[in-house]
Parts: structure tokens; C-alpha cells; sequence
């Protein structure tokens, strides 16, 4: 079991803080005023998750990351105006992904890119199997992805409800999400920690525990590399912080009470914007 492997290798931590648990995080009262109450919750499966309306019922971290990025294009997505296109990239983690769920079949059916035309895998997609034969064969890496499976929690915050669903949940034990990454110089870019802060948050606010939080994470260089990274909690309680800071102008622009602003830059943007007269010069004068 986790438990038994864990015992055999000490030097994983699974406490918040070096000698003792740090004390459990108050969680706010949902009927607090002045806070956001934007819908009525939806039941949620595997089936409607990724569904239109499970986004404009609930918060992700990916819906979070979208509003951080530009509001304007996040709301145009919510409203189903807008996708960014799915690349190769984010098709062979899914593989991976899939796989460890245990629904590669049903990925393969429903991504039939992934094969030539002569129904043969791919060269990226070849690259994904010789992942998961990598991280297949290391018990220690997978004891981490051995909890329960795509686990779905509802919860609120700051009056605000949010769902999340977990790679790999192991109650009393740790949260672990697993990552396909391109190195591992590259992934405080993704802010992999206020997805930590917020899954933390969801089971500590459905369970009362306060858990662990571990990347699986595994590359697609030329020969990939694997390895377990714990979000220690100091940085998990400053990525909270942040989503604190900004859940509630973001859940105003969603409720249409505040207008979305626009970053100017993302695709949505160059797409929906007017033209403006401009200074040649200030293409010059870029680095």
C-alpha cells in the first residue's frame, strides 16, 4: 500500500511543515455578505465536467488561469464564443493522462489524429507510449498516482462555487496531479501551485483534512525524465492568497456586474478588436 511504501522511504514528506501538521486553514462561511452568489449548484460526473454549463455554474484553476490571462477571452469561452485550438502537445499529455485513467481506448476513438493513415501511432503519440512505459516501470512514481482516480469535488470559495477534479486522491495521504511537461525548468510558467492552493482548499473544505500536494511530473525530451515534486506549503499559501485577492472580481465579470477587461494581446483580442492608428516608431524601439 502507499502507506507501507511511504514508511519504506522517509524522505517523502508528507506533513505541511518540517516536525508538525500546520493547523487547519479556517474555512469561510458560505452566507458571508458581500459575497458572490452566482448560481445554483449542477451534479457533476465524468459525462457534463467538461460540459458548457458546468463553466458557467463553477470556478476550475484552468477558468481561474483564463481570467488571470485575459477576462474578455475567458468570458467569450464560458459563453462558448470562443476555444483556444487544442494543439499536439496538449493531445499527447492527454494521452498520457488517459492512460493512467484508464480510459485510453475511449481517447484513441475519440482522437483518431493520433494515427496515421494507415492506423499507425503517430511519431508524438510514439513518444507517449514510451512514456508510459517509463513511468510504468517505476513503483515509487506510480505509488503516487495509486489514490482514487479522477475524483470530483464542489466547494465554495469566498462565495464563490468551484469544482476540481484530481488525478489521484488518496485520502488521509496526499493529492497528487500528474503532469507531461516539456522539461522541468518549464513548469513554474504553468502555475502548477495555485492549482495546489485550490485543490488543497477543496478537499480540506470537503473532508476538514488538510493534504499534501505532489506533481507527478514527467518530460517529453529526447530521453524523458520523472520525478515527484512537492508544492511546499509556504508557496501553496501564497498562490492562495493571490486567488483570494482576485476570485471576486472575477466572479462580478462572470456575473455580469463588472465589465471584462480586455488584455489587448491573446488571440480573442487580435480577433474582436478595431483597428487603431499607431506609431511606426514603437516598433523600433522594442528589444
Amino acid at each position: 500500500s502507499f502507506r507501507e511504501w511511504r514508511g519504506k522511504n522517509p524522505g517523502i514528506r508528507l506533513r505541511t511543515k518540517e516536525g508538525k501538521r500546520k493547523k487547519r486553514r479556517k474555512i469561510p462561511a458560505a452566507d458571508s455578505r458581500n459575497r458572490i452568489r452566482m448560481v445554483v449548484p449542477m451534479d457533476l460526473n465524468n459525462d457534463t465536467y467538461y460540459s458548457q454549463e458546468a463553466g458557467r455554474n463553477y470556478f476550475s484553476v484552468s477558468q481561474y488561469k483564463d481570467f488571470c490571462k485575459c477576462e474578455a477571452a475567458a468570458m467569450a469561452r464560458i459563453r462558448g464564443e470562443f476555444e483556444y485550438p487544442s494543439t499536439t502537445s496538449m493531445l499527447v499529455g492527454s494521452y498520457v493522462d488517459r492512460f493512467i485513467e484508464g480510459s485510453l481506448d475511449g481517447f484513441r476513438q475519440e482522437h483518431p489524429e493520433v494515427f496515421t493513415k494507415k492506423g499507425v501511432l503517430r511519431a508524438e503519440f510514439k513518444k507517449a507510449e514510451e512514456v508510459i512505459s517509463l513511468i510504468t516501470s517505476d513503483s515509487g512514481f506510480m505509488k503516487f498516482l495509486s489514490g482514487e482516480k479522477q475524483k470530483i469535488i464542489t466547494f465554495d470559495l469566498l462565495g464563490v462555487p468551484w469544482k476540481m477534479k484530481m488525478d489521484s486522491y488518496e485520502p488521509g495521504v496526499c493529492i497528487t496531479d500528474l503532469k507531461v511537461v516539456k522539461d522541468f525548468e518549464s513548469m513554474p510558467f504553468w502555475r502548477y501551485d495555485i492549482q495546489g492552493a485550490v485543490y488543497q482548499y477543496g478537499v480540506e473544505y470537503a473532508t476538514g483534512e488538510r493534504l499534501p500536494f505532489y506533481l507527478a511530473a514527467v518530460t517529453k525530451e529526447p530521453e524523458p525524465d520523472h520525478d515527484i515534486f512537492q508544492i511546499l506549503q509556504p508557496t501553496l499559501d501564497m498562490a492562495f492568497t493571490e486567488v483570494e485577492r482576485n476570485i471576486t472580481r472575477y466572479a462580478a465579470v462572470k456575473a455580469g456586474a463588472v465589465k471584462p477587461k480586455r488584455c489587448g494581446k491573446c488571440a480573442y483580442c487580435r480577433r474582436t478588436k478595431t483597428a487603431t492608428i499607431r506609431d511606426y516608431n514603437e516598433l523600433l524601439n522594442r528589444d
